[in-house]
């Protein structure tokens, strides 16, 4: 018989979410702080209209950082808080092209990429435990970040 944890999930199982959930909260970090550079320190033709925009990116970023870090809490683990961690395993690097637009929107899609790829990975854990609140989390980011990436990809012409 498993054992379980406080919201009644089996606890082995918690674990291996909480460690992916903690990965995830990494990417989100990362990326979060260039969404920050690219806000700060974009420059030319696009300037109004992207910098408004990356501010609501990192924004919305940053609500979610939190929204991973409870989960992970709930769960009943430690989320991971210092970039010296995060950089042992994130997938998303940090940016070098903060002032250029295009290649700040190119780099926004790859980390979406990221992003909605891993989502989907826990996504899987969490349906096979039944864990419906990383569940509803998971599928809620990633129906709002499919249509983000249409969205960039038009401003991109692709």
């Amino acid at each position: 018989m498993s054992k379980l944890n406080n919201i009644g999930l089996d606890t082995k199982k918690s674990k291996a979410l909480a460690e992916m959930l903690n990965d995830l909260l990494a990417n989100y970090s990362t990326f979060y702080q260039n969404a920050r550079g690219y806000h700060w320190n974009i420059k030319g033709e696009k300037f109004f209209e992207l910098h408004v925009k990356f501010e609501e990116l990192y924004n919305n970023l940053f609500l979610k950082i939190d929204e991973i870090a409870e989960r992970i809490l709930t769960l009943g683990y430690t989320p991971k808080h210092k970039y010296s961690d995060y950089f042992k395993t994130t997938n998303i690097p940090e940016s070098n092209q903060v002032s250029d637009g295009k290649k700040a929107v190119e780099e926004i899609l790859d980390a979406y990429k990221t992003l909605i790829t891993k989502q989907r990975e826990i996504l899987e854990l969490s349906a096979e435990i039944n864990d419906e609140g990383t569940n509803a989390l998971m599928s809620d980011n990633i129906r709002e970040q499919e249509k983000l990436v249409w969205m960039y990809s038009s401003f991109l012409n692709k």
